[in-house]
């Protein structure tokens, strides 16, 4: 059965996982990748190739107003310690 603490007697210490893990700084970072439409994709591609960001994370293609030109943006959290 459970028992009252003894009268004085310190509480115990309740410890989180978080406690436990190391603490990281995080910021966000914007990339703009800017060309023609397979020029931005096949961009898109290789730094999903290299690890470095989902292409689902980057925006839809979206036109500039110059001629066979297109942008898309990548909004990324990236840890700095």
């Amino acid at each position: 059965m459970f028992q009252d603490p003894t009268p004085g007697a310190a509480a115990p210490t309740v410890h989180r996982v978080s406690d436990f893990l190391p603490k990281h700084e995080y910021e966000t970072v914007r990339l703009l990748a800017l060309g023609s439409l397979t020029a931005v994709q096949l961009t898109i591609q290789d730094l999903h190739s290299k690890h470095y960001a989902e292409p689902n994370d980057w925006s839809r293609p979206l036109a500039t107003g110059r001629p066979n030109e297109v942008m898309a943006i990548l909004t990324k959290r990236v840890r700095v310690d």
